[in-house]
């Protein structure tokens, strides 16, 4: 054989090795490219090296400390390309680390050192024709970042970036509009949710999809339907001019053959009740399941989870993309979890349900001008991953004072099954706004049909206010001021003399940490995961301001220099009835509206655990054949109870989980700061890991030259654990 004929043979096995390399390393669930692992949001990866056999060998790889540790913490899940590992720090910094070693390649800092506002769960990666980018949204920006070395790409948007707050129709200058969670690429797109106000005044959440390379905007789909559009009539006339809310926050699943994006939605704004800009009727298209052409925005269709949302039970998560068995055939589907405790699986193709869903009659709402909706969707199965119905014999049993207390306690609420209205008595939602799945979703096994759902029981309370208001008066600063912050900031802050908030930090006494001036530029650029408020006035943040400055604890205000002689403020309900034995005077005709005294409270006993019996965290394994529960165990421990002989109650959890084929389920998100890896079989736990703080976020896995890691951020968070931490943990088997 000569020379030639060697070299050819040589140099065509070198082309085979590597052809096999790079289909091995491009076949399904074996990267992590994307948010959630793939465009299917599976958090599924077929590496196995880590395995049930060998997990509890585990041992740290590297720890990657990003210098910003922060109240809220990261929620990102890394992605990894070609060796490097790309994350979002607690500061919304980019990081771009070596893959093997943790080592930092370069950071990308959008807030130049100033406060950043909001969470990030990622970024977005894209590449074609040896253009590799990064896609972040920080604050109210998207950034295009070359992924070697983190400079921004010029050519897009305005030097790098677009403000996402315009083409929404509106006055970019008075909205607040930012990213929490990734975009997906679709071919040249990026389609992208957005995270906005929760009150009067937030900006619409429309999709849109914008040019990968110049950042121009391709297509928009308009959440609150404008005249002409399908639902336009589902609002009031003047909703698409002035609602807000109906968007997507958490995230959205691709199905890249039939080239449809699937996108959950959250409900209209503001939360909990209904002012007249929301109209009558069941809002298209909040709390949706939307199809939509990823080509051109175009809707395929639509399912609608929950109609007329009084209780911010926003669709939570991307729905996972499945394939399932049904009387011998298998069937294209997604599988949508919700923070109820309901998974609702539908075709791929049409929307329709392929396990029966119940129309059931619910309460009706009491607060005078409200339209609730009388009946909702149940899905018969899958079976819930969370109880939907407590009584007293559901409360808690931890230990008798626990159960005086919480009995006590649901004594004084009301509470008529799911679906309950908030009203002017505290009002007890079950599941709570923070129950059932969160944002974390579900993980799903493609080999087993088995959905892995980690979800919350606890419930929350909430109660509205009535305002009653003269048709003419003059208000002074303090009292404005009190009135526009009962509309835009009580829901998450409560109101001073009401009960103490515990997600949000307390305003009570505020004057102590900030000054006016302070906390008008807080409203204006918002802090943390505070949304900006743009649409107020000047003036009305200066009136919040004096509210806040001259507002005792118990709730009483303070008279106010400003003012006059002739002004007075807003009466309560009582002074307007205590006129003429009770009676109204004609002269003093009565408006009135209603806000939020407070919502987001735990419903829990005197120390603070849920009110309701164990568990009160699980991990669950559903069959999505048969919707069956294959099994179920509690996530999470109190260590303090089980050391007086508890058994193991499961504590709340924020995060997300992973599995793999090697048998395992991964996932930290719980109060108790470990991460632990579950047999995905029976769930028995194989392997847990101290953390510095909780892992409220969800693990990722790769493989680098033959070797698997799994990495978590462990950085803390404003709504489990107490802890706070900067850092990045990977972890892998030692070598041998």
């Amino acid at each position: 054989m000569g020379i030639k004929e060697k070299i050819f043979i040589l140099s065509t096995i070198v082309i085979i090795l590597l052809t096999a390399s790079c289909q091995h390393k491009d076949e399904p669930y074996r990267t992590w490219k994307s948010y959630k692992g793939d465009p299917t949001a599976s958090s599924y990866s077929v590496l196995d090296q880590i395995n049930r056999d060998n997990v509890n060998q585990l041992e740290t790889a590297w720890i990657y400390n990003s210098g910003d540790q922060r109240r809220d913490g990261s929620q990102s899940n890394p992605i990894i390309i070609d060796g490097v590992v790309y994350l979002t720090t607690p500061g919304i910094k980019v990081a771009a680390l070596d893959a093997v070693t943790g080592d930092l390649l370069w950071i990308f800092d959008p807030f130049e050192g100033r406060d950043p506002t909001r969470v990030n769960r990622g970024v977005v990666f894209w590449e074609e024709r040896g253009d590799r980018r990064i896609f972040l949204t920080a604050g109210t920006f998207l950034y295009a970042l070359n992924a070697d070395s983190g400079s921004l790409i010029s050519e897009f948007g305005n030097g790098g970036s677009v403000d996402l707050r315009e083409g929404l129709g509106r006055d970019p200058a008075l909205l607040s509009v930012g990213s929490t969670s990734p975009g997906i690429i679709h071919k040249n797109l990026l389609i992208l949710g957005s995270t906005v106000g929760e009150g009067v005044g937030s900006a619409p959440g429309h999709i849109r999809a914008y040019n990968t390379r110049t950042g121009e905007m391709e297509w928009t789909f308009h959440t609150i339907p404008h005249p002409g559009e399908f639902g336009h009539e589902t609002w009031g006339d003047n909703a698409w001019q002035l609602a807000g809310g109906t968007n997507n926050w958490g995230g959205m699943s691709l199905d890249t053959k039939r080239e449809i994006v699937f996108i959950p939605t959250g409900s209209p704004a503001p939360d909990f009740y209904t002012p007249g800009t929301r109209g009558e009727g069941r809002h298209l298209f909040s709390n949706t399941i939307l199809a939509l052409d990823a080509n051109t925005g175009e809707r395929i269709w639509h399912y609608q989870v929950l109609k007329h949302d009084l209780w911010d039970y926003d669709l939570p998560a991307p729905p996972n993309l499945v394939t399932i068995e049904k009387n011998g055939r298998k069937m294209d589907a997604l599988a949508q979890v919700t923070k109820q405790g309901f998974v609702f699986v539908l075709d791929r193709e049409t929307g329709e349900p392929l396990f029966p869903v119940e129309e059931r009659p619910v309460p009706e709402s009491d607060i005078e001008g409200e339209e609730s909706w009388p009946t909702q969707r149940f899905p018969v199965r899958p079976v819930p991953v969370t109880r939907q119905h407590i009584t007293e014999d559901d409360l808690t049993n931890i230990s008798p004072e626990a159960r005086d207390y919480a009995l006590r306690r649901f004594r004084e609420v009301k509470y008529d099954g799911p679906y309950t209205p908030p009203g002017e008595q505290e009002t007890l939602t079950f599941p709570g706004t923070r129950g059932g799945a969160l944002w974390g979703g579900a993980s799903y096994d493609p080999e087993t049909n088995i959905l892995y759902v980690n979800a919350n029981e606890y419930g929350t309370t909430m109660a509205l206010r009535k305002v009653i208001e003269p048709a003419v008066t003059v208000e002074s600063a303090v009292v404005q001021g009190q009135n526009i912050y009962r509309t835009n900031c009580a829901s998450c802050h409560s109101s001073p003399g009401g009960r103490e908030p515990i997600h949000f930090p307390s305003l009570v006494n505020v004057d102590d940490r900030y000054s006016k001036l302070q906390i008008m530029n807080i409203m204006e650029i918002g802090l943390g995961e505070m949304p900006a408020f743009p649409y107020l006035s000047d003036e009305e943040k200066e009136a919040i301001a004096e509210y806040l400055f001259n507002v005792d604890e118990d709730g009483s205000i303070a008279e106010s220099e400003e003012r006059t002689e002739g002004q007075s403020g807003r009466r309560t309900e009582e002074q307007i009835k205590g006129q003429s034995n009770g009676q109204t005077s004609q002269t003093d005709s009565v408006n009135f509206y209603y806000t939020v005294d407070f919502a987001y409270r735990p419903f829990v006993d005197q120390d603070g655990y849920p009110a309701t019996k164990p568990p009160w965290g699980t991990l669950n394994a559903l069959n999505l054949n048969t919707g069956e529960l294959v099994w179920r165990v509690p996530l999470g421990e109190h260590k303090e109870l089980t050391e007086q002989g508890i058994p193991v109650t499961g504590t709340r959890n924020m995060g997300g989980s992973l599995v793999t084929a090697g048998g395992l389920v991964f996932i930290a998100a719980t109060e108790d700061e470990k991460f632990r890896a579950f047999d995905k079989l029976t769930g028995e736990i194989l392997w847990e890991h101290d953390l510095p703080a909780v892992g409220y976020a969800k693990p990722s896995t790769y493989e680098i030259d033959g070797k698997q890691y799994v990495i978590i951020a462990a950085t803390g968070g404003t709504r489990a654990g107490e802890g706070n931490s900067d850092a990045f943990i990977s972890f892998s088997l030692p070598d041998r």
